[in-house]
């Protein structure tokens, strides 16, 4: 991470809303030019993004990840774990370099981040920094996932990253809800039998 000149304008985006375990994180990147290569994250095979993470890393004036935990997405809800996400990342960036705008991909932005904030919708497809973030943050969630599958065996995270397919269904109603399982999301809720 270097800083440069400024004020400079931080994309953000997020991974790991809709899944039913693992944290909720987000990116904050702040890109001097777009770099080749680099779009929403969902256009790019794993291998690739994992390529376009590294170049990222490397050529951005400033990054920084946040993360909001299975607690606080219980304890709060996932939206507000998610702000909190962003705002985390957002903050780290500040740390380093002047912000002039926050760029966030969606509808709606945290309220306590450090400049003024501006939804994008498609943001991630539209705007080089938030392709940026939204690259950053799928890949080290996916990451954290790989992380878990070896804490928590059986689940296949390495494999559905903790989104609610059928074999993910099937190993909860196998093995109960994990430690990293959010309790407040319906189907997890259920087989508590809460």
């Amino acid at each position: 991470m270097t800083a440069g000149q400024g004020p400079w304008s931080v994309g953000v985006d997020e991974a790991g809303r809709g899944p039913w375990a693992g944290p909720v994180m987000a990116a904050a990147v702040v890109l001097r030019e777009p770099i080749p290569g680099v779009t929403d994250s969902k256009r790019l095979s794993p291998r690739r993004r994992e390529q376009a993470a590294e170049l990222i890393r490397a050529q951005a004036v400033a990054w920084a990840v946040g993360q909001a935990t299975v607690e606080e997405i219980d304890a709060l809800d996932i939206r507000r774990a998610n702000f909190l996400a962003m705002s985390r990342a957002v903050a780290s960036v500040a740390e380093t370099v002047s912000i002039a705008e926050v760029l966030v991909d969606g509808r709606e932005v945290p309220e306590d981040l450090p400049a003024p904030a501006r939804a994008v919708v498609g943001g991630d497809a539209l705007d080089p920094a938030i392709s940026a973030a939204s690259i950053l943050a799928k890949t080290l969630r996916d990451a954290e996932m790989m992380l878990l599958e070896e804490r928590y065996p059986g689940y296949g995270f390495a494999r559905h990253k903790g989104y609610g397919t059928a074999e993910h269904r099937q190993a909860l109603e196998r093995l109960g809800p994990s430690p990293v399982h959010r309790r407040s999301f319906a189907p997890v809720r259920r087989m508590l039998g809460v």
